[in-house]
């Protein structure tokens, strides 16, 4: 039935002139520009994309993907980035001449159809400041993106709006293997060159912003900006921290700190002036997500704006249940930033004083918090040792898999680890800042058999890491990495801070630990075989 939506009278009240036929888009029956929350909300009930839940959030489904399709990424392969791409199992080679072809598939499939159109900035800073267009054919993906990246504020900044990097997403078209050199019908192809991105084959939301997260690795560091997969936030002192880690670590429940201001979640740029946030909202894992441990995230998940993945609700009551993991276990809300209290509304601040790389040990062999000197911070950082945690990633089971992941995120460097960890190293020395390696895995024994040290106990570590508290106390060597590991911590058993004295068998314990030191070494040989092989 040829219906009239909500807001179609309105659709073009915010169009940019630099319109969708820049982008090889034609003939649609109708493009929606820039619309707001309030709108997209009646789009989306209206079209069944989702529900209005207690408390005012909307909820999707995001269908047979409920995670990144890490190994259905693509990079054109052209002569401007040829020798500057860090080729291999999250930056697969696609011939430009079979992106053109995807481009003009995906293009003729949208004709006639209605797509929603998010002209938008990444990057607080304003001397990288990205304009993007997201091109979407889903309303609840348009509100999403509306949410994670900041707004042009006014009507002729959105007639003059030209984007340097657009991403066009359509979920119901399906890649052909056969035909466009694609692993799967899913694709996520980027040309760095022209600065498109093409997500077809799965409404996952989390490939838009990593899409835009993966373009600015490329962009950044070639201007000097460190551009990092972490979170970050500032104390009352003015002392900013930084927290990389992969998904399910910590990196969002442990800055959304009410004793701190956040400056972002995710994913943040670090250059000559300090640090800022390439977003302007927060994607947090919400999976059995608790009030009174992550207080500000969990009240974010009952607002009107934020959106909620494949989280279960009660058809009737429209109650949500954190707690159920039918659909995945990585369940989403996406809001703006400033839905957490004390979020600095410039989303800068200045150079770190502290760094802390979060790793999800479920060897339990590391110890919940060490000091590390720089050289240990970019063996670390070059490694990013953790256990993926499930739901995160296409593939992922049940229980936590040993990975390394370089930078703390693999999947969206698109620029070899060295380069990146030449930047750290750089910015370390230069601003002194303390680095630190926090556990927030198990201890006691592996998974399965020991316990997840408690968020109480990361939070004492933490503070007292941040604040100075553990400045003077009496440190040990540890005899595996030789980092530096305090004896004593305010608000923590000393013995957690030894963590072979909690194993039921000490000898099992080193015996675990020197394996995984040995998988520390083949993994640091391998990347250093790449640098070689590479010429770098």
């Amino acid at each position: 039935m040829d219906l009239i939506t909500p807001a179609e009278g309105i659709a073009r009240e915010r169009a940019s002139d630099f319109g969708l036929a820049s982008h090889g888009i034609a003939n649609t029956r109708c493009a929606y520009w820039n619309l707001p929350a309030e709108a997209l909300y009646e789009e989306i009930v209206f079209r069944g994309e989702g529900r209005i839940v207690s408390g005012g959030a909307i909820a999707v489904s995001t269908g047979a993907h409920s995670s990144r399709a890490a190994a259905d990424k693509f990079v054109v392969h052209e002569p401007s980035c040829a020798d500057l791409v860090w080729w291999g199992e999250y930056n697969r080679p696609l011939a430009a001449e079979k992106f053109d072809e995807l481009l003009a598939r995906m293009t003729g499939f949208l004709q006639g159809r209605d797509v929603f159109v998010q002209d938008l900035y990444a990057c607080a800073q304003d001397d990288y400041r990205l304009p993007l267009r997201l091109v979407t054919e889903r309303a609840w993906h348009s509100l999403f993106v509306r949410n994670m990246f900041a707004a042009p504020v006014s009507r002729d900044a959105h007639r003059e709006h030209v984007p340097q990097l657009t991403v066009i997403a359509a979920p119901s078209f399906r890649a052909q293997e056969s035909i466009d050199g694609t692993r799967t019908s899913t694709v996520i192809a980027l040309d760095l060159d022209r600065g498109l991105c093409l997500v077809a084959g799965t409404e996952y939301a989390g490939e838009l912003k990593k899409s835009v997260f993966t373009a600015l690795n490329y962009l950044l560091p070639r201007q000097g900006v460190l551009s990092m997969h972490c979170s970050a936030n500032v104390g009352d002192d003015g002392s900013s921290a930084l927290f990389f880690g992969l998904s399910g670590t910590g990196k969002t429940t442990l800055s959304a700190d009410p004793t701190r201001s956040l400056v972002g979640d995710d994913e943040h740029g670090w250059s000559d002036e300090g640090i800022f946030n390439h977003e302007n909202g927060c994607y947090a894992k919400v999976i059995r997500l608790s009030p009174r441990s992550e207080p500000q995230i969990h009240a974010a998940t009952t607002r009107f704006g934020t959106v909620l993945e494949n989280v279960v609700f009660d058809e009737t009551t429209r109650h949500v249940d954190l707690n159920d993991a039918t659909r995945t276990e990585n369940t989403r809300a996406s809001y703006p930033l400033d839905f957490i209290d004390h979020a600095v509304p410039s989303r800068t601040a200045g150079h770190p004083k502290n760094i802390v790389l979060l790793t999800c040990d479920a060897q339990g062999v590391l110890p919940p918090i060490a000091r590390l000197t720089s050289a240990q911070a970019l063996y670390q950082f070059v490694s990013g040792y953790t256990s993926k945690i499930a739901g995160t990633e296409a593939g992922s089971g049940v229980d936590p898999e040993i990975t390394f992941s370089a930078c703390f995120g693999a999947p969206f460097m698109v620029l070899h680890p060295r380069v990146y960890a030449d930047l750290l190293r750089a910015k370390i020395e230069l601003h002194g800042t303390t680095c630190w390696l926090l556990n927030t895995g198990w201890t006691g024994g592996p998974f399965g058999i020991g316990e997840r040290i408690s968020i109480e106990h990361t939070r004492a570590l933490l503070a007292a890491a941040l604040s100075g508290g553990l400045d003077d106390t009496d440190y040990r060597e540890d005899a595996v990495f030789g980092f530096e590991v305090p004896q004593h911590c305010p608000g923590v058993p000393d013995e957690l801070l030894r963590p072979e004295t909690t194993w039921a068998s000490e000898h099992e314990y080193w015996t675990r630990y020197h394996e995984l030191a040995l998988r520390f070494a083949g993994n640091f040989r391998k990347l250093e075989e790449e640098m070689v092989g590479a010429g770098a």
